[in-house]
């Protein structure tokens, strides 16, 4: 998507107060009045990336994506499947599903059917294109952010404080914080829905005269009240502090605590399995599969964010002290930081099934003909099958 991240580093006068001459084609000029310029889909990213990747890359990903992310929803919702950390992590599987959903209908259009040097029009669409694109996307994204620092913040208090979690890691809990992730997430995209007013104009393109195209301006609210530079400015800096920095510290921090509980937890294990423990070994050893699992998923959010946030915070040092930023550099570098975001996306399909007896087990029985015979002939006596019939008696949870 153009501007997952909402960055639109293409023209960065083109929020402030310029008169400036926006070429249309060739051969045609069209003057503009103060701080307006003309949708051009072309101008957003380098095209000569965004076609192969957007274009050509991106159905493939996006087939693979919904069906990945579906069945890991269908799997975490099953009845003995339902607990709060697969809570978080479905939520997690909806929010990255959406984030490349609600923009692949432009995508397509625009860069697979080769769309993208028209002008575009009437304003609905316009509107539609910027909502689909980018803050749509923008949301989704980072309540998935804001989730996965959920989720590890869960484990830490499973493995580290396991009394604490009969208290603040219950399914109700749970419930509500992701309710919260999601409503704070709506709120601090809810002011771009409406920063930019869109007019219909029209202009000579491609050898025809009065061809429709939207312009687009800030709105009064900000180009008059409070003032683009402060909009935009304080914008950027609660998404670098909020959305991209603390995140970020925060899970790096976390999991090298959860690593270092890990070992402690392995020596233990090890110390049990010799006196012979076969059941605390074996409830210790799920744990720590959990604990593993969820350090594989954490890392590979924080390789595909950190660039993002590196390149934002380069974002608003350039914009706001010294400009020391190659803005086409930096699209190239959001467009491919974006594209291996999405990549990330069916990656957690893989890891729950490489990671996770259990999830393994319960997609067998769904997908699999003739598994559930198999399951319950070799495995009668598993955990997937002791969480059926009542509620977890252990704080520690094990499930996925």
């Amino acid at each position: 998507m153009a501007e997952l991240e909402e960055l639109n580093f293409t023209n960065r006068s083109d929020f402030g107060p310029n008169g400036t001459y926006v070429i249309v084609d060739q051969n045609e000029t069209v003057i503009l009045g103060e701080g307006e310029r003309l949708v051009n889909v072309t101008s957003e990213m380098d095209i000569a990336y965004a076609v192969p990747l957007y274009g050509y890359c991106m159905p493939f990903l996006l087939v693979v994506t919904i069906v990945a992310n579906t069945l890991i929803v269908v799997v975490l919702s099953k009845r003995h499947m339902r607990t709060p950390t697969n809570a978080v992590l479905m939520a997690m599987a909806l929010s990255d599903m959406f984030t490349l959903l609600f923009p692949a209908p432009w995508l397509f259009y625009m860069y697979t059917f080769g769309n993208h040097y028209k002008p575009l029009s009437p304003v609905g669409a316009c509107y539609a294109w910027r909502a689909m694109n980018d803050i749509i996307p923008g949301l989704f994204h980072t309540a998935s952010i804001w989730l996965t620092l959920a989720l590890a913040v869960q484990r830490y208090i499973y493995v580290c404080h396991a009394p604490v979690a009969r208290t603040w890691c219950t399914m109700p809990r749970v419930l509500k914080g992701v309710a919260v992730i999601s409503i704070c997430a709506t709120l601090h995209q809810s002011p771009r829905f409406f920063e930019l007013v869109y007019e219909p104009t029209t202009i000579r393109w491609g050898g025809q005269n009065n061809v429709q195209v939207c312009k687009v301006r800030v709105a009064d609210w900000i180009e008059h009240g409070l003032s683009p530079n402060v909009y935009y400015t304080f914008y950027f800096l609660f998404r670098v502090i909020f959305v991209h920095a603390l995140p970020c510290v925060s899970l790096v921090v976390l999991n090298l605590l959860l690593f270092k509980a890990l070992r402690k937890a392995q020596i233990k294990r090890n110390k049990l399995f010799k006196e012979n423990r076969k059941g605390d070994c074996k409830r210790l050893r799920d744990s720590n599969c959990t604990t593993l699992m969820l350090i594989v998923v954490v890392t590979v959010f924080l390789f595909t964010e950190i660039p993002l946030a590196v390149v934002t915070v380069l974002h608003i040092i350039s914009s706001s002290i010294k400009e020391i930023l190659d803005y086409r550099v930096a699209n190239i570098l959001i467009l491919f930081t974006n594209f291996f975001i999405i990549l990330s996306y069916p990656i957690n399909f893989a890891i729950y099934c490489g990671m996770s007896r259990q999830f393994r087990e319960t997609f067998k029985e769904l997908f699999i003909r003739g598994a559930v015979q198999v399951t319950r002939r070799n495995g009668a006596g598993s955990s997937k099958y002791s969480l059926v019939n009542g509620p977890r008696t252990s704080t520690n949870e094990t499930v996925l």
